[in-house]
């Protein structure tokens, strides 16, 4: 209860966004969801009577186009993959603070989809450590980098997998913070991704991982 109200408070405080509803569990989240249609629920994963990642994942078969963004205490890796796969667009720790919480909500609502720093690298971990090698043989290897990446482009995109801020990009680099971001801005705008699960997952099927 005292979450709930401290989240309603700070919502309430942005002049762009309303809270239309509120529940304690989460069969309330789903019938406030058939109800309201709201653009975005902010659901919590530990809920009284179905938890929130059941929850969101029964809102999801109903074919509903809101939104959630699942808060949680943890950053277990079994609670955020198995998030992902129920159809969160959004994975945020309770301990976030209120400028990631506001930015995350304006991503969700704009169609894509956040995970704080943490999560991502978690979810890259994982992307990386399951996904299948490509096979390159004559008829592949001319399509193994479809992206006309540059040396350097591919250098970052590596160091960036690892986890690598631009800082520390810059500095085992030796090239200005600004020159990476720049470098980092146009691998992404070639390989067409929005954020960096969507860059390692891509980077992963066109084996450019390693």
């Amino acid at each position: 209860m005292l979450v709930r109200n401290g989240i309603k408070s700070l919502l309430e405080e942005e002049k762009d966004l309303d809270v239309i509803a509120e529940g304690s569990n989460g069969y309330d989240a789903i019938k406030i969801v058939e109800e309201l249609n709201p653009d975005i629920l902010i659901i919590d994963v530990r809920m009284p009577e179905l938890n929130g990642i059941d929850a969101v994942q029964k809102i999801q078969e109903k074919g509903s186009s809101s939104k959630s963004i699942v808060l949680s205490m943890h950053d277990s890796e079994e609670y955020i993959l198995q998030s992902i796969k129920a159809g969160a667009f959004g994975y945020l720790l309770k301990d976030t603070d209120k400028k990631e919480f506001i930015k995350a909500i304006h991503t969700v609502h704009s169609g894509e989809k956040y995970f704080s720093g943490d999560i991502s690298n978690i979810i890259v971990s994982n992307l990386l450590q399951n996904s299948d090698t490509p096979k390159i043989t004559k008829n592949t290897s001319s399509q193994a980098d479809p992206f006309g990446l540059t040396k350097k482009e591919k250098q970052i995109l590596k160091l960036i997998l690892t986890g690598k801020t631009n800082s520390e990009i810059s500095t085992i680099l030796q090239n200005s913070k600004r020159t990476i971001e720049t470098h980092r801005f146009n691998l992404m705008k070639k390989m067409n991704v929005k954020n960096l699960i969507e860059l390692s997952a891509k980077a992963s099927e066109f084996g450019l991982n390693s």
